[in-house]
């Protein structure tokens, strides 16, 4: 037999000659001999690794961007003030325009002679004229709900963060030539922090007042809101009613806005956030100072808006009304970020269990291949047998 019972019948003389540390190999190896090579599994391979590629920069993208979580809570700690911020073109002379604040207390406020009244010309705003102006409900491209975000649609931290650091200032009424048929109220005003009006009616009606009333003929309330907001003014923040429009042909005409102003944090300091679930009033108070003071936290307000506009007969009270109630809660919209070993935890859990699915998908392709293939050899009559041989059935 060639000298093969010199050995012993020793299984192991059919391997390679080991010698020196291979021998003291802890993880053996399968004797080529016993090897058959398998179907070449390259393309397959590289999609593996494209798709590990991907979830790599995904995850570590979203790590990069963080978690945003919003939390409502009770309102903490009591405030009696409430800065109310208007930037109002209204297509009527300053003289003829009566501006005033009414609360729930029976306060009155007269916002006219603290806000900034500047004459101008009504065909200096509106569509063309003012960026981005639209008609409440309908974005700029005239669609309803076209592009213009609903509140939902505001919460990105970044976003609101980075608007807050620009300049506060309103902008300056554009330059004119001829005579003015329109006002521009703008600036801030402080109310009491309850439910109130706001009003803008012509001069001699809606109040008491001296003087003769004004000529019903110089009535006319379309108006442009470039801004309207509630708590300290951040110009870059967008709010429901900025750069709306509302036109009527009509002198006696009432717009009736009704908001529901919502106090809303935006932080991204994580530092803040168990002040802020705390139920101590103590610990409201100390997050509210804390948040007033750091550069990655913007206290302010959204609020939603419903309109009901209609003429109104001549012995109603025209003009523009917003009614606005504020609700008792808080929503604290935070942004967070998980630890670097956290990352990389998720980052080997990704890339692992995409090779362990991958080498799973490529067994189940392999085992189908070898059942199809064994089906397709009965139905030819026959099937391959040992060494290759093919084994035919004999009657």
């Amino acid at each position: 037999m060639n000298g093969f019972t010199d050995h012993g019948l020793d299984e192991g003389s059919f391997g390679e000659s080991k010698g020196g540390l291979a021998s003291f190999d802890a993880f053996p190896k399968t004797k080529k001999t016993y090897l058959t090579q398998g179907r070449n599994s390259s393309a397959w391979t590289i999609v593996l690794i494209v798709t590990c590629l991907y979830l790599t920069v995904s995850e570590t993208l979203r790590w990069f961007t963080g978690t945003t979580t919003q939390t409502f809570s009770v309102e903490k700690g009591v405030a009696h003030d409430l800065q109310i911020n208007l930037d109002i073109v209204v297509a009527m002379k300053c003289a003829d325009l009566h501006i005033n604040i009414q609360d729930a207390a029976g306060d009155r406020t007269l916002a006219g002679e603290m806000l900034r009244m500047d004459p101008t010309v009504w065909s200096q705003w509106g569509p063309g004229k003012s960026r981005g102006v639209h008609t409440l409900g309908v974005g700029p491209d005239g669609k309803e709900d076209g592009e213009h975000p609903g509140w939902e649609d505001m919460w990105d931290v970044h976003d609101q963060l980075g608007a807050a650091r620009k300049k506060r200032k309103f902008p300056k009424t554009p330059r004119f030539r001829g005579p003015t048929d329109a006002c521009r109220v703008f600036g801030s005003v402080e109310a009491n922090k309850v439910q109130g009006d706001f009003h803008v009616t012509a001069r001699g009606h809606g109040y008491m007042e001296f003087g003769e009333h004004l000529d019903h003929s110089a009535f006319n309330f379309s108006h442009q809101i470039n801004e309207l907001s509630f708590g300290p003014y951040y110009p870059s923040l967008l709010n429901p009613l900025d750069n709306t429009i509302a036109t009527t042909p009509a002198h006696f005409y009432k717009f009736q806005y009704y908001l529901s102003i919502v106090p809303t944090i935006y932080t991204d300091d994580a530092s803040i956030l168990p002040l802020l679930a705390s139920a101590d009033p103590q610990a409201g108070i100390l997050a509210q100072k804390k948040a007033e003071k750091s550069r990655h936290t913007v206290m302010t307000n959204q609020y939603a808006v419903t309109s009901q506009s209609h003429v109104v007969g001549e012995n109603w009270v025209p003009g523009v009304f917003f009614k606005f109630d504020i609700e008792p809660i808080t929503l604290t919209i935070a942004e967070e970020w998980g630890g670097f070993l956290a990352l990389v935890v998720r980052l080997v859990n990704v890339v692992s269990g995409v090779l362990v699915a991958g080498g799973w998908c490529w067994q189940l392709y392999e085992w189908t291949l070898e059942v199809w293939g064994r089906r397709s050899g009965r139905g030819r009559g026959g099937s391959m047998g040992m060494l290759g041989g093919e084994k035919r059935m004999y009657e």
